[in-house]
């Protein structure tokens, strides 16, 4: 339990540090900043293979693929959901919809604690029922005031099918993330085979470092958050998810975003139900060495 909770942590301040990356990539567009992500990513996610001695469990997932049509269609899937997830990630500081994003990563712990109710039968308190309440509530004023959220909020809220499609498959999550990767990869290597990365390396050097360091960041961001997945309770993996909502809105702001005043009834709700939660959290926490003893 603690390795989840630190691994999710690890990944909430990896993805925020990505979510401002994509500011000093200059001149490379979203979907090349996507395909180096994956190009670059996949030699880290597959030393963290090796690392952690998960290549048996690799091979067994290709198995399972060659010999189980409905798994390899559940694989394409799911690497589809990732890279749209991921395309988006980085398509929104660049476009100015960082905090619309932001907001969407604010509002998915809620949707997954409430997906662990429904779906899982998965045991809610007290205080995460009033945290989606109050969610609820910054969500109705959105769709009040401007006729429903940003179409770029709700795509995040894409994830939630994605791993209830990981434990539907019961694939775990470093082998699934390797081989999602594996299989983008030709569609990346497509993308960046237009001939323009060799005049924009020529234009701005620096991307011979750049670059490298957003591969490690993006395989070590996402092989700790999906390992995280894993290993805790849906519930409790959506309560710590609440850190890195936190942290990308932070780099809305620095990459010159603003919050309207009426912006407060949708964000004031949902940042009391994050803060219920964190209480929640605390409260699991410091009864936890008393329940083992």
């Amino acid at each position: 339990m603690l390795s989840g909770v630190l691994l999710s942590i690890t990944a909430s301040v990896l993805f925020g540090a990505l979510y401002y990356y994509a500011l000093l990539l200059h001149p490379l567009d979203a979907m090349q900043i996507l395909a180096w992500r994956m190009v670059l990513g996949l030699p880290v996610i597959t030393l963290l293979v090796y690392l952690l001695r998960a290549g048996p469990a690799v091979a067994a997932l290709w198995q399972r693929m060659r010999r189980q049509p409905g798994v390899l269609v559940g694989m394409l899937l799911s690497a589809s959901l990732l890279g749209l997830q991921m395309g988006l990630f980085m398509w929104a500081p660049l476009h100015g919809q960082a905090m619309n994003v932001s907001l969407g990563y604010f509002l998915l712990p809620l949707s997954l604690v409430l997906t662990g109710r429904l779906a899982y039968r998965e045991v809610t308190s007290p205080l995460q029922r009033l945290a989606v309440l109050l969610a609820a509530i910054g969500v109705a004023h959105a769709l009040w005031r401007s006729g429903g959220l940003h179409w770029s909020t709700l795509l995040v809220q894409l994830y939630v099918p994605y791993f209830m499609l990981h434990r539907r498959l019961r694939v775990s999550g470093l082998p699934a993330i390797w081989t999602e990767t594996l299989l983008l990869l030709p569609l990346a290597i497509w993308w960046l085979a237009d001939g323009q990365i060799l005049q924009q390396l020529a234009t701005r050097p620096l991307l011979w470092l750049l670059l490298p360091l957003l591969g490690i960041l993006s395989g070590v961001a996402l092989g700790s958050y999906l390992m995280a997945s894993q290993r805790l309770p849906l519930g409790l993996f959506g309560l710590l998810g609440y850190l890195e909502p936190a942290l990308l809105f932070v780099v809305s702001l620095l990459v010159g975003e603003r919050m309207l005043a009426s912006d407060l009834w949708t964000y004031g709700p949902i940042w009391l139900a994050l803060l219920v939660l964190g209480l929640e959290g605390l409260r699991r926490w410091r009864a936890q060495p008393a329940a083992a003893g």
